[in-house]
C-alpha cells in the first residue's frame, strides 16, 4: 500500500515548478557549473601540441585510456587541464572506504559521526592529490617517451620543467573539479561528482549519433545495424531504470504503543534492500583491472621487437585480452560478479543494521532480534546480490560483445556509461521531486497558519 507521501508525490503539479524559486536557482547553478566544466575540457596543458595529440591518441584506442577519456568527456584525448577528471578522487574515496572497513583506527573514525566523516574526507582529498601527482607524472613521461618512439612529438619542450608544470596543472584541474562538484552538491541539484562524470559521458553523445548516421549515409554502416543499436540502447535504458528502482522490502514491526484514542497500536515499517547495492563500482573496477595490462602492453609493444620471446608474449596478450575475445569477456564477467559481492559486503553491514533495529525495539516478524536478524539479513542480501550481479553482468557484457562484433567505436553505448547516466538521471529527478514536494508542503503549512490567524 502506498504511503500518503507517495500519493502526494505522484500527484505533484508541475505548475508549482514556476513558483519554486529556490529550485530554479539550484537548477540554473548546476547548469552553469557544468558549462564551466565543459569549457575547461578544451583548455590544453601548457607545452602540449593538440594537433599531434589527436594522432597519438588514435594509436592507443582500445585500452584503459578510452574509459578515462569517456568519463572525462574527451579531456584526456585533448590533454586538457582536467584530463584526469575526478577519477583520482573516486579511486581515493574507494580506497578510504575499504580501509575504514578493515583498519580499526579508521573504523573508529567512521563511527564518530560528523567529525569522523570530515576527517575521512580530508584523508580522501590528500589521497586524491597524491594519486593525481603520480598519474600526472606518468602521463607527462609517457607523452615524451611514446611521442619519441612513434615519431610524433606532442611535447613542444620536453624535460623536467614540462613534467613539473604538467603535474601542477593536472592537480589544480582535478582539485577545481572536486570543488565544483562540492558546490553543485550544496548549492545545486544532485550529486556534484556524479553529475560531472555524467556530463562528460553525455557530451560525447552528439559525436556518437553523428558518426552513426554519417556511417549510414556513406554506406559503411548498414541501416539494420543502426536500427539495432538504437533498439538495444532503448531496451537497456528501460531495463536499467527498472532494475535500479527494484528493492526487496523487509517488514519491520515495532512494539505496540498507545494511540490518541487510547488503543494499543503496533507500528510497521519497511527496510528497503536495493537489488543493485554495489552501484557502478563493479564494472569500473573489473574493466580497469582487465584493460590495465592491455594498455601497458600497448605502450611496451612499440619499444620491444615482436621477434623476441617477450615481444611475442606481449603480442599474444594483446590478442587474447582484446575487446570481444572469449577470454576477455569471461574475465570481465567474473570480475563484475566478484566486485558486486565484495563491495556489497563493504557498504552494507548486517550486524550493524540488526543492532540498530534491536536498539530501537524493531524486529522482523518470525525472526529473533540480534544475531538471528543479522543472519537473516545476510541470507536475504546474498540472494539479492546474485540477481544484482547477474543484471550488471548482462548490461555490461552484451554491449561490449556487440560493439566488438560490429567494429563500431561506441563507448557511449557501453554498460558502464549507461549505468552511470541512468543512475544519475534517476537520482537527480528524485531530488527535484523532493524539492517540489517540500515546496508543496510549505504552501500547505502557510495556508494553515493563515487560517489559524483568521480564527
Amino acid at each position: 500500500m502506498a504511503s500518503r507521501a507517495d500519493n502526494v508525490a505522484s500527484n505533484l503539479n508541475l505548475a508549482n515548478f514556476s513558483k519554486a524559486t529556490e529550485l530554479k536557482n539550484r537548477i540554473w547553478f548546476t547548469l552553469g557549473a557544468l558549462i564551466v566544466f565543459r569549457f575547461l575540457s578544451f583548455v590544453p596543458l601548457p607545452g602540449v601540441n593538440p594537433l599531434v595529440l589527436e594522432q597519438l591518441y588514435a594509436q592507443t584506442r582500445g585500452g584503459i585510456l578510452d574509459i578515462f577519456n569517456t568519463f572525462s568527456g574527451g579531456s584526456l584525448e585533448r590533454m586538457s587541464l582536467i584530463a584526469l577528471g575526478i577519477m583520482p578522487y573516486i579511486t581515493a574515496s574507494i580506497v578510504v572506504q575499504l580501509a575504514a572497513s578493515l583498519h580499526p583506527s579508521l573504523m573508529a573514525l567512521k563511527k564518530e559521526g560528523e567529525s569522523g566523516r570530515k576527517k575521512l574526507n580530508q584523508y580522501t582529498r590528500y589521497g586524491a592529490v597524491l594519486l593525481t601527482a603520480v598519474q600526472g607524472w606518468f602521463i607527462a613521461s609517457g607523452l615524451e617517451a611514446y611521442g619519441a618512439s612513434s615519431g610524433l612529438q606532442a611535447v613542444v619542450n620536453p624535460g623536467l620543467m614540462f613534467k613539473i608544470v604538467a603535474v601542477i596543472s593536472l592537480i589544480g584541474g582535478t582539485m577545481f573539479l572536486l570543488w565544483l562538484g562540492e558546490q553543485i552538491t550544496s548549492r545545486g541539484i544532485g550529486n556534484g561528482t556524479s553529475l560531472i562524470i555524467m556530463a562528460g559521458i553525455v557530451a560525447q553523445m552528439p559525436t556518437f549519433v553523428s558518426n552513426l548516421f554519417e556511417g549510414g549515409r556513406s554506406g559503411s554502416i548498414s541501416g539494420f545495424t543502426i536500427a539495432t543499436a538504437l533498439g538495444v540502447l532503448v531496451i537497456l535504458v528501460l531495463f536499467i531504470c527498472f532494475m535500479e528502482r527494484a528493492t526487496r522490502r523487509l517488514l519491520i514491526q515495532y512494539p505496540k504503543r498507545a494511540s490518541q484514542h487510547g488503543m494499543m497500536q503496533a507500528d510497521r515499517s519497511h527496510l528497503p534492500l536495493k537489488i543493485n547495492t554495489a552501484g557502478v563500482i563493479p564494472p569500473i573496477f573489473a574493466s580497469s583491472l582487465l584493460l590495465l595490462p592491455l594498455t601497458i602492453s600497448q605502450f611496451a609493444g612499440n619499444s620491444i621487437s615482436p621477434d623476441t620471446s617477450v615481444g611475442s608474449a606481449i603480442v599474444t596478450l594483446n590478442q587474447y585480452l582484446a575487446h570481444g575475445q572469449p577470454l576477455y569477456m569471461t574475465l570481465y564477467a567474473l570480475g563484475i560478479m566478484f566486485f558486486s559481492f565484495f563491495y556489497t559486503a563493504v557498504v552494507f553491514n548486517p550486524e550493524e543494521t540488526a543492532e540498530n533495529l534491536k536498539r530501537n525495539g524493531g524486529f522482523i516478524p518470525g525472526i529473533r532480534p540480534g544475531k538471528s536478524t543479522a543472519t537473516y539479513l545476510d541470507y536475504v542480501l546474498t540472494r539479492i546480490t546474485v540477481i544484482g550481479a547477474l543484471y550488471i553482468t548482462v548490461v555490461c557484457v552484451i554491449p561490449e560483445w556487440w560493439i566488438a562484433s560490429t567494429g563500431l567505436n561506441m563507448m557511449f553505448l557501453g554498460g558502464t556509461s549507461l549505468l552511470i547516466v541512468v543512475n544519475v538521471t534517476v537520482d537527480t529527478i528524485t531530488q527535484i521531486q523532493s524539492h517540489l514536494l517540500a515546496h508543496q508542503y510549505g504552501d500547505l503549512i502557510k495556508k494553515a497558519k493563515l487560517k489559524g490567524r483568521i480564527r
